[in-house]
C-alpha cells in the first residue's frame, strides 16, 4: 500500500478494503463520496468491472460501505452512486444504518445512439445519507441556483399579507441536470466513468465546511480530491489502478513525476471529416478543430 501526501491531501494506492481498514481512522471523515464500479462489465485499466453474481457484488459493496460508515464523524454525510440495477439492494441495506435524506437523480444528455429495443438510461441515482438526522452539515446558501418563478418569470406571491416577488434563488431539488464530461472539455481525463466537477462541487459545498476531510474510496480521475482542494477542504483518495494514480498525483499536485515519468496532461487526438476524408490532428485541450 503506497501513500502519497502533502499533509492536506493523501492518496492511497492499493485495495480499497485494505486502505479503509488500515489507513483511515474511524470517526475522522466529514464527507464520503463513493462512486464504485457498477458491475456492468466496463474495463478500468487493468480491472474488469464484473463480479460472479449480483449477490457477490452486493456483499462486496456492503463490506466497504460498512467501513466507510465507521470512518464518518457523528455529524458526517455519505453520498453513494450506483447503477440503476444495484441501487435498490444498496438502498435497502444502507437505510438500516444511516438516514437517507434524499434520493437524487443525476440527469444528463444522451451521447450518440440510444437503445432501440428499450428505454435507454439518461440518469444515475445518488443517495444522500447522514449518521444523525438532527446534526449534520448542509450549507443551503452555498448551492442555491436560479429559481425560474422569481428570476425569469418574475411572478408575485399574492398569498402573503403583502404581495412579494418569488425568490430568485432556491436550493436545488433532487433532479440535477448536469452534463457528462465530454472528450473536448477541459476537465476531461482518460477514464470510462469520469464524474463532472460541477456534480462534486455541489456535493462538497453542501455537505462540508472549509477544512473538512472528504473521502473518496474509488478516486478514478480524482475529481473529488481536485474539487475539495479548490474549495479549501482536505481529501483522502483511494485508487487501485496505477494508470489513474498518475492522474491523481497530477491533479492534486502531489508530484510532478512518477517512476521517472513527467506527469503532464496528455495532448488529445481528434479525428474529423474533411471533404469525405478523415484527417487526424493533435490539438491541446482547449483548442477546437
Amino acid at each position: 500500500m503506497e501513500r502519497f501526501t502533502n499533509g492536506d491531501h493523501s492518496i492511497f494506492h492499493g485495495d480499497v478494503l485494505e486502505a479503509l481498514q488500515t489507513r483511515v481512522a474511524d470517526s475522522s471523515v466529514d464527507l464520503v463520496f463513493a462512486d464504485p464500479p457498477y458491475n456492468i462489465g466496463k474495463q478500468f485499466s487493468g480491472f474488469t468491472d464484473r463480479w460472479p453474481s449480483d449477490e457477490a457484488y452486493a456483499e462486496w459493496c456492503f463490506h466497504w460501505l460498512e467501513l466507510c460508515i465507521a470512518k464518518l464523524k457523528p455529524n458526517g454525510s455519505l453520498y453513494l452512486m450506483a447503477s440503476t440495477q444495484a441501487m435498490p439492494h444498496l438502498d435497502l441495506w444502507i437505510r438500516a444504518r444511516l438516514t437517507v435524506l434524499s434520493r437524487i437523480v443525476w440527469h444528463y444528455d444522451s451521447s450518440g445512439v440510444q437503445a432501440r429495443k428499450y428505454f435507454g438510461s439518461l440518469y444515475e441515482p445518488i443517495l444522500f445519507c447522514v449518521k444523525d438526522q438532527g446534526h449534520y452539515v448542509f450549507n443551503a446558501d452555498d448551492i442555491k441556483i436560479e429559481a425560474r418563478t422569481g428570476a425569469v418569470r418574475h411572478l408575485i406571491d399574492y398569498r402573503k399579507d403583502t404581495p412579494t416577488f418569488y425568490n430568485d434563488k432556491k436550493v436545488p431539488g433532487n433532479v440535477w441536470t448536469i452534463p457528462r464530461v465530454r472528450y473536448r472539455m477541459e476537465e476531461y481525463e482518460d477514464h470510462p466513468s469520469q464524474k463532472p466537477e460541477a456534480l462534486l462541487e455541489r456535493i462538497i459545498l453542501a455537505s462540508s465546511n472549509v477544512g473538512a476531510v472528504v473521502l473518496d474510496p474509488f478516486a478514478g480521475t480524482f475529481t473529488t480530491g481536485a474539487v475539495a482542494r479548490r474549495l479549501g477542504r482536505k481529501s483522502l483518495s483511494i485508487e487501485s489502478q496505477e494508470e489513474y494514480l498518475r492522474i491523481g498525483l497530477r491533479r492534486l499536485q502531489l508530484q510532478g513525476t512518477y517512476r521517472g515519468e513527467t506527469l503532464a496532461r496528455p495532448e488529445k487526438t481528434y479525428v474529423r471529416k474533411n471533404g469525405g476524408r478523415r484527417d487526424q490532428e493533435t490539438l491541446t485541450l482547449l483548442e477546437e478543430p
